[in-house]
């Protein structure tokens, strides 16, 4: 069964930093593209970062993706968060369409 677990979400204050964790069964993480969204609180889903199956890591500004294939687990992590980085965090396989649960960030002071 394929399958995506969200964890690591929490409070943090501005400036703070979370690093979230994406880990997967039912394939082999290796040969598939991983990318995590986000969905803030009455707005729609929005994609923060992906990781091609070829890659090991990406920044984009504040967030790096990167992804362990031998812990079967791909990571978000998340610096200098401000109040409009809250949102649940989602994981997406999008050759399969599946999601996982979700994990909710909220940066407050």
């Amino acid at each position: 069964q394929l399958q995506l677990v969200a964890s690591g979400g929490g409070l943090v204050q501005p400036g703070g930093s979370l690093r979230l964790s994406c880990g997967t069964s039912g394939f082999t993480l290796a040969n598939f593209a991983i990318a995590w969204f986000r969905q803030p609180p009455g707005k729609g889903h929005q994609e923060v970062a992906c990781i091609e199956k070829s890659e090991d890591a990406i920044t984009s500004g504040r967030f790096t993706i990167s992804r362990d294939n031998a812990k079967n687990t791909v990571f978000l992590q998340l610096d200098n968060l401000r109040p409009d980085d809250s949102a649940t965090y989602y994981c997406n396989l999008a050759q399969y369409d599946l999601w996982g649960q979700g994990t909710q960030v909220s940066v407050s002071s």
